[in-house]
């Protein structure tokens, strides 16, 4: 193979074939975990410092696709209809996932006759952490704290909810400004490419980070958790992946459009999210990808930014899921009405967690902590596979945010939907849709 050839090579698997390469460094990643699990212990900063580099740009990429997508937008009584019309989206869809993760448990039942004594486990490490910060979570503190200190430290502190608001208004601001505003906002659109440009570079690790994230995990957590408790993750795992295919597929047909076909056209996304089990790293990739295959931006960026901010329908496919099966193992029977009651306080707690990290896990001790029918220290049954629920919980809410911007473009009648199935098919060039 000539040099010139081995550039080409290589070049493909680092673009257009980066989801191959991603996927090989899984598999990689995989294998060292389990036959050398310190080597993959001591593998995680590699991990996590490629999904940092990429949080780093995720505040810069919402502010400059809110304010330029606004600010170039006709209208803007259009705004808060479509964050309504998003906030109704993704409420019907958390609730759905909620619902399915209480009736497969129901079903399957996988805790019963573990037959736990509460007394013999007790809070320590990571979970009493969680616990701790779940009793500071209320349902209102997104509200709250939606409002940052300072208007730079909307951007230091990574809240995405705080950006999401000092971008709206800067929009607002600059629209407001007319003609004069004009030369600013074209250097927005000017600094938002270049942000891009570094994500594009920034994604050249992905196969790097997706390694040493999966060796890590499987490292940490691997053979010997999966062997006592990998019918749970098989399960949810299961449950997660028909989750995306029926009920999101029901939404996607709904749209006009094929659910696998979506899934073809962000595969890089999936695996990604797949091997870091974090999906917030592709939020920038996530947005590009929509503009061009056919939403607009200003839509785009109220939507996806949303999304995140709310948690996701992995999230909640999760907390029906997990609640049941620590109270089987604790052999607690929870009549339907008590789980009705579950789910009504699982929808108020799930709010109350955005930018909170490990925020699955946090809303589930936040929950158990305020009820006295579930023992809290029952999470103790699901910490050691939490990392492998985790990945699962993340792909689905990825799945659910490429939905949500088509969704409310198709509510809103403003979605190409044919040049949207032309670039589902591989049948024209991905080129940024229209503000």
């Amino acid at each position: 193979m000539s040099v010139m050839s081995t550039g080409r090579f290589f070049k493909q698997a680092f673009t257009s074939k980066l989801y191959l390469t991603v996927l090989v460094a899984i598999v990689l990643g995989a294998l060292v975990g389990f036959l050398w699990p310190r080597t993959g212990t001591a593998l995680q900063p590699v991990g996590t410092g490629f999904i940092a580099l990429i949080q780093m740009l995720i505040a810069p990429v919402v502010f400059c696709t809110i304010v330029t997508g606004i600010a170039s937008a006709g209208e803007l009584a259009s705004v808060g209809r479509i964050g309504v019309k998003a906030l109704v989206y993704f409420e019907v869809l958390t609730t759905i996932g909620l619902i399915i993760g209480l009736v497969v448990m129901d079903v399957v039942r996988p805790g019963d006759g573990i037959h736990a004594d509460p007394a013999s486990l007790k809070l320590s490490g990571a979970a009493q952490q969680y616990v701790q910060t779940g009793e500071n979570q209320h349902w209102y503190d997104f509200l709250v704290n939606i409002i940052p200190k300072t208007a730079v430290s909307a951007f230091t502190e990574g809240n995405v909810l705080q950006v999401l608001l000092i971008s709206i208004l800067f929009a607002v601001a600059i629209k407001a400004m007319g003609k004069r505003g004009e030369p600013l906002l074209h250097g927005i659109e000017r600094v938002g490419e270049a942000t891009f440009g570094i994500v594009r570079l920034v994604m050249y690790l992905a196969p790097l980070g997706a390694f040493g994230a999966m060796a890590y995990t499987t490292g940490k957590f691997g053979a010997s958790t999966l062997a006592s408790l990998g019918g749970v993750v098989v399960l949810f795992w299961v449950t997660g992946i028909l989750f995306c295919l029926l009920v999101f597929g029901a939404v996607a047909r709904l749209c006009g459009i094929r659910i696998l076909r979506l899934y073809r056209y962000f595969k890089d996304e999936l695996l990604i999210t797949l091997g870091t089990a974090n999906y917030e790293v592709v939020m920038p990739q996530l947005m590009d990808k929509l503009e061009r295959m056919g939403c607009p931006k200003r839509i785009v960026g109220l939507v996806v930014p949303s999304g995140y901010a709310f948690n996701g329908d992995g999230v909640c496919l999760y907390l029906g899921f997990a609640s049941l099966y620590i109270a089987q193992a604790f052999d607690v029977h929870l009549s339907v009405w008590q789980q009705i009651g579950l789910l009504a306080v699982f929808m108020l707690t799930s709010k109350g967690s955005a930018g909170v990290a490990g925020a699955g896990f946090v809303i589930l001790a936040a929950t158990l902590s305020t009820l006295d029918t579930v023992p809290n220290a029952g999470i103790m049954l699901i910490l050691g596979i939490d990392r492998f629920l985790s990945t699962m919980r993340g792909i689905v809410s990825l799945c659910g945010q490429m939905l949500g911007s088509i969704v409310v473009s198709r509510w809103e009648k403003v979605l190409d939907l044919n040049r949207a199935r032309a670039v589902l098919a591989g049948e024209t060039p991905a080129v940024p849709a229209p503000v």
